[in-house]
């Protein structure tokens, strides 16, 4: 099989950049000297002219195209409905007060256990299961969806992507983030995935100065004490020192300081010092996460086994995992990282059994069918894996790396014109990188015109 672990960071690019249409992304990317001078807008927040290349629409659309590829990456949205439900009605309520409250918001929980929480161009937003078992009330809730919602009414990404003049590409606001733990990058590029945070916006200081500052403003519009952002940058700083590795993508995204957490307890003393006694809904939140904190020491054992996966400490890391699933047996994401592990290990059939239990918990989430779909080709149930594969890019067409492996498996079920017309699908959407050149190579062994 191909080296799937020399897949670059460029080749992620090019596999999702087209989302746009090619046509679309040309157009953006070539833009002129004097396109870019006249490519002014009036900020929403702040009602000043700014540099301004991307489109409101463009924002939602970059939004529809990368959102569901991060989501899925963070192991999909928590099937608790009654979770994501409170979530969700926490942060349109936010929305409803902000300055673009006409964006098409939508709030979830993710199923990832590292802490953060963030928001693409368009209105999507997610926390992680992580953060909320940090969390201690509705205020510190509303705050941190406050905030995310700030950085969609300032258009901080469409911003930063402005700026760059859309040189490089076109989600040049989006950073590639592989896990700050190399050995995490590993994993998912070995295992034909993406890293955590591969699709999240990488903030300036400013940026989250303001993005502090609406969300202040957004909660308390909403009915919440001040107190609730205070509480957030207290944790935040406090997680920092006593659980780095936890938080490490959050401040990688999210850059923090003690001057945030200073400016909250400036701003909550002065300017809506008369919101003090708004509530915290303490007991609310409480009520509301109880069916998360109840796997609370599941979550510790994955974050602990995460963070031995991303030191390749994989027999520790399979250690803590099975810690977990013992505590939470049927756990989506320790399922799959149970998976995880083993197929680094190469325990194939071990693997293989963890993420068919994962599919059978989750069935319509794309990660579980790749991995079940990677186990498979290790073990050479072609069959088997095509079928995973092909269920994988139904469940999530924004991908165009499952439309590889399916072409891959064809291959090597000696299927050659169903595999070829699978190859050459995929070099439609990426030209570069291995797994490109592994289907020219076939096309062109196989006579066909690229």
């Amino acid at each position: 099989m191909i080296k799937e672990n020399d897949m670059a960071r460029q080749e992620i690019f090019n596999d999702y950049r087209y989302g746009l249409t090619r046509r679309r992304f040309l157009q953006l990317t070539t833009m002129s000297a004097v396109a870019v001078a006249a490519g002014c807008a009036t900020n929403p927040v702040t009602g000043r002219s700014q540099l301004m290349l991307v489109s409101e629409q463009d924002e939602i659309q970059i939004d529809r195209q990368y959102a569901p590829l991060q989501f899925s990456t963070d192991y999909g949205p928590t099937q608790d409905r009654t979770l994501n439900a409170y979530v969700n009605g926490i942060g349109k309520n936010l929305a409803s007060s902000s300055h673009r409250p006409h964006m098409p918001y939508s709030f979830r929980v993710v199923n990832a256990n590292y802490v953060n929480a963030y928001a693409f161009p368009g209105g999507s937003i997610a926390c992680t299961r992580g953060i909320l078992l940090t969390l201690e009330n509705e205020a510190e809730l509303a705050a941190l969806l406050g905030h995310e919602i700030g950085h969609v009414n300032a258009r901080h990404t469409a911003e930063q992507m402005s700026k760059s003049q859309l040189s490089s590409m076109v989600v040049s606001g989006l950073s590639i983030l592989a896990d700050r733990a190399a050995g995490m990058g590993q994993v998912a590029s070995t295992l034909g995935g993406l890293s955590a945070g591969a699709f999240l916006a990488r903030y300036s200081r400013d940026n989250e100065r303001q993005a502090d500052a609406l969300g202040m403003e957004y909660m308390v519009k909403s009915g919440y004490s001040p107190g609730g952002m205070v509480g957030l940058m207290d944790m935040l700083n406090e997680k920092n020192k006593s659980r780095p590795s936890a938080i490490e993508l959050m401040f990688a995204t999210h850059p923090m300081s003690d001057e945030r957490y200073r400016n909250a307890v400036q701003s909550a003393a002065t300017t809506y010092a008369s919101s003090r006694n708004l509530p915290l809904n303490r007991e609310r939140y409480m009520d509301n996460t109880a069916s998360l904190r109840a796997i609370k020491g599941a979550i510790e054992a994955m974050q602990d086994g995460d963070e031995a996966m991303g030191a390749k400490n994989y027999r520790q890391a399979e250690s803590h995992y099975g810690t977990a699933l013992r505590r939470a047996p049927n756990d989506y994401a320790g399922l799959l990282s149970m998976a995880k592990c083993e197929l680094m290990q190469k325990k194939y059939t071990e693997g293989a059994r963890y993420a068919g239990r994962a599919k059978s918990v989750y069935p319509g989430e794309a990660q579980g069918h790749h991995l079940s779909g990677f186990a498979a080709l290790k073990l050479k149930e072609f069959e088997s894996a095509y079928r995973d594969f092909q269920t994988e890019h139904r469940l999530l067409p924004q991908n165009p790396t499952p439309i590889f492996f399916m072409g891959y498996s064809l291959d090597n079920m000696g299927r050659r014109t169903d595999a070829a017309r699978e190859y050459q699908r995929y070099l439609q959407h990426v030209r570069q990188g291995d797994y490109a050149q592994h289907a020219a190579q076939r096309l062109q062994q196989w006579g066909y015109a690229l």
